[in-house]
């Protein structure tokens, strides 16, 4: 019986051991680039606030070197009050990431949806602060699954059709 325990211990050494050559750090959280523009102030303050809302997002990533990744989050925010913007917000929240020791099936995922869901908080006071600062009410942006995101994204690259080649 005791045999059967060492066998039993071994695999967990040789999992614990992969788990330890897999290594993730955040280097750098930073703002890439932001952009604020109130188009038609002063008049838009003179005028009742019941806003439509419109917000783009994306993610882009950049091998830098060796296991290094920047990863950017790109947010756009239209406020309209009717055809009138009120306001438009513009913000590239980045991160330089390290990760060592995973395959491209895990690496995807890790930089596609995981590092998105690390910055998103950021971007989102960046935006905050700017929407307060230009006069306007409190903006707060509800949480985004990156996750099923990321799966979308998958699935769309999957179903688009080969491009025909020339010849």
């Amino acid at each position: 019986m005791a045999d059967k325990s060492k066998k039993n211990e071994t695999p967990e050494v040789t999992e614990a051991q992969q788990n330890a050559e897999k290594q993730f750090a955040i280097q750098k959280i930073y703002t890439k680039d932001i952009s604020f523009e109130t188009p038609n102030a002063p008049q838009i303050f003179t005028q009742q606030w019941a806003p439509s809302l419109d917000i783009n997002l994306g993610t882009q990533t950049q091998a830098l070197e060796n296991d290094i990744y920047e990863v950017v989050l790109s947010l756009t925010v239209t406020v309209k009050i009717g055809e009138a913007t009120a306001y438009l917000v513009e913000v590239n929240q980045a991160g330089i990431i390290s990760a060592s020791g995973f395959d491209e099936a895990e690496l995807g995922p890790l930089l596609g949806s995981f590092c998105p869901n690390i910055l998103f908080p950021y971007a989102r006071e960046v935006i905050s602060d700017l929407v307060s600062k230009g006069g306007f009410p409190q903006l707060i942006l509800a949480p985004v699954n990156f996750d099923a995101l990321y799966m979308q994204q998958l699935q769309s690259q999957q179903a688009e059709p080969a491009s025909p080649t020339l010849n």
